[in-house]
């Protein structure tokens, strides 16, 4: 059987740069059947779930559901939801939850201020494992349902205690799709060996960029340039790279990367088109999605001015390719 996931893994479609952009993630637990737009068509009051949404919009923050691994059955009978909200921006993480039996109470809280970073109070911080979110809404695509769930419950299996499924992460073709928290790193086509290097990594403060999709703390051009200079140079620590300026417009943009030490570099982020067509999603038109290549990483100096140290690959300018979707 063709799907999406399966025509971009065979078309080899680079994973870089293709996360869903949002700096600060609002998680709600909502247990039974998903629909395609989950915060209004699934158990959960739709009257709140498009107040969420609309709040959320414009601010930085995403909302989505979550549920835990396993069977989606649904009695009705009031229960706690486990709520999450963490941060992504690097040197500012961070992850606090809560439970609450009234979901609209969450309606009070300041978008505008959780986008920018202030959790204002909101729970106690998350002390236990980093979260592994899934996408599997098979009411979006059929790739999350057939992947997506599987990994889900090995992950739950095998101890995993921050597993989770979640309604929506973009890139329905990159199936199965992951989002660690705290720091926002966002994964495709892993499997649960892959998922347990990158949750050991996450606990020891390091990003692996093996299968990485970006950082959702960044517009898309950041994410490729980010990884670049990861890949580059070998700087693995979750906090320690930041995209500080982004100067153009598509087709072309030219990205600052800057390192908690002080070193920087300038990224060449070059917009195409992602060719031969292939579906962005199961059933839909073949589409020619747009692609950023990195042309160049160039070490620059420092404010104030000193060398940066030079790239690991001196001498030549380190390239990838990542694919831009509008999901």
């Amino acid at each position: 059987m063709s799907t999406c996931a399966t025509a971009s893994r065979d078309m080899n479609e680079p994973l870089a740069g293709t996360a869903a952009t949002a700096r600060t993630w609002l998680l709600l637990e909502q247990s039974g059947p998903w629909g395609a737009k989950a915060l209004t068509s699934s158990h959960f009051d739709p009257e709140v779930g498009g107040a969420l949404e609309a709040a959320a919009e414009g601010t930085g923050v995403r909302v989505a559901l979550i549920r835990r691994p396993g069977r989606h059955a649904d009695c009705h009978t009031p229960t706690r939801h486990q709520v999450y909200v963490g941060h992504t921006s690097p040197g500012r993480t961070w992850l606090r939850g809560a439970a609450t039996a009234d979901p609209s109470e969450l309606l009070s809280l300041d978008f505008a201020a959780l986008g920018a970073g202030d959790h204002g109070g909101f729970g106690t911080p998350h002390t236990g494992a980093p979260l592994a979110l899934v996408c599997t809404n098979g009411k979006r695509d059929r790739c999350c349902a057939l992947l997506g769930r599987p990994l889900a419950a090995e992950l739950a299996d095998a101890g995993e205690e921050g597993a989770w499924e979640i309604t929506h992460l973009g890139g329905h073709r990159f199936s199965p799709t992951l989002l660690v928290l705290p720091y926002g790193y966002a994964y495709g086509r892993t499997d649960a060996h892959a998922v347990k290097g990158i949750l050991d990594a996450v606990r020891k403060g390091r990003v692996v960029t093996e299968g990485c999709r970006g950082n959702s703390a960044w517009e898309r051009p950041g994410q490729a340039a980010e990884l670049a200079v990861r890949r580059s140079t070998g700087v693995d620590a979750a906090g320690a790279l930041s995209v500080v300026r982004t100067d153009g417009a598509a087709p072309r943009w030219e990205v600052t990367v800057a390192h908690s030490d002080g070193r920087r570099w300038r990224v060449t982020v070059a917009q195409g088109a992602s060719l031969p067509p292939r579906p962005e999603s199961c059933g839909a038109a073949l589409g020619s999605p747009a692609r950023m290549d990195v042309v160049a990483v160039r070490a620059v100096p420092d404010e104030a001015g000193r060398p940066a140290h030079r790239p690991a690959r001196e001498g030549s300018s380190y390239e990838i390719h990542a694919t831009l979707t509008s999901e």
